[in-house]
């Protein structure tokens, strides 16, 4: 089982666990030392302060100083529906933007076929406003 393939079964499994019934909804990352580390969204009250499902894992990737190098977001909307791909939204792209233009993401797709589909960020977004700077002096490096 490849990198790709593993995050997607993790994100499944823990949206079994967390989210017997109903919605659910998971994120995993791979970081270059070989940990999956994987986040749900946090359940609000208030709207207006949700966060991505992302959010924690990124956060524990910071907690830990390791670089992300693949990221899947995983979502159903009930335990008899198929589970979807979540390309990352535009704030946890800049997130994930931290480790470079070269971190993988899985894509969303309209298709059938439930292939894993994994663009780097620099696909999704050829025209980043980090362009403007050097890359010795934008990325953690």
């Amino acid at each position: 089982m490849n990198i790709e393939q593993k995050l997607y079964q993790a994100s499944i499994e823990l949206i079994k666990i967390r989210y017997p019934t109903g919605w659910g909804g998971a994120a995993a990352m791979y970081t270059e030392d070989g940990q999956i580390l994987t986040s749900v969204a946090p359940e609000i009250v208030n709207a207006s302060t949700e966060l991505c499902i992302e959010t924690g894992a990124i956060l524990e990737a910071h907690k830990l100083n390791v670089k992300v190098t693949h990221s899947i977001c995983v979502v159903r909307d009930d335990e008899n529906k198929k589970f979807k791909i979540l390309t990352p939204c535009g704030i946890c792209q800049e997130r994930l933007y931290y480790w470079g233009r070269e971190v993988k993401v899985a894509i969303s797709y309209i298709d059938n076929d439930n292939k894993l589909r994994f663009k780097s960020l620099e696909e999704i977004q050829p025209f980043h406003w980090s362009h403007a700077y050097k890359d010795d002096d934008f990325f953690n490096q």
